[in-house]
């Protein structure tokens, strides 16, 4: 837990970028004091713990104050990897099946099941625009780009870059793609 809170404390260094140094207590504090969604990671992280551990109450108590307090609601024990930068948690919903390393969500974006009890995989350094809507038992590979307001309820390549609604590839790899709708 502790380990996964340290890699999601280093992408606020230089918000929004990786950093790989270490952090010492001070600049912990000082990015906890500075940076309101990095104190609902933190929340976050010992939820998962206690739930992982079996505590009772505790991740359902965690679970509440994340959205009461932040206006994040997040699954507790969620399967999510470190580095997870979240710029502005409220009114974002997460529930994913996975996340992986390292992935960005801007604002106002919802990640959960579509019409059935399925969630999405998401995978390392993906970036997930503002009010975009990661939607049902879909995988977004890793490097992923998910633009502002997408509406993603298909599989998304690795590297690739999705926009629209319903969302489709306009890029892979940075280089153009043929005009694919990656919803139906």
């Amino acid at each position: 837990m502790w380990e996964l809170f340290l890699q999601d404390a280093r992408r606020w260094v230089v918000p929004g970028q990786i950093s790989t140094a270490p952090l010492s207590w001070r600049q912990l504090l000082a990015l906890l004091f500075r940076h309101f969604p990095l104190r609902a990671m933190l929340w976050f992280r010992f939820g998962s713990w206690c739930k992982q551990r079996g505590l009772p109450f505790l991740p359902g108590y965690v679970q509440r104050r994340l959205y009461r307090r932040y206006g994040l609601e997040i699954v507790v024990g969620a399967d999510i990897g470190g580095g997870l930068y979240i710029a502005h948690p409220i009114g974002t919903v997460v529930a994913p099946q996975r996340i992986g390393r390292n992935c960005t969500i801007v604002a106002t974006v919802t990640i959960g099941m579509r019409n059935e009890w399925e969630f999405p995989v998401i995978g390392d350094d993906v970036f997930i625009g503002a009010g975009a809507r990661v939607l049902g038992g879909i995988t977004i590979g890793d490097r992923a780009r998910i633009g502002a307001n997408a509406v993603v309820t298909r599989d998304v390549p690795v590297g690739a870059t999705v926009v629209g609604i319903p969302a489709r590839v306009v890029k892979i790899d940075g280089m153009p793609a043929a005009t694919e709708r990656v919803n139906a």
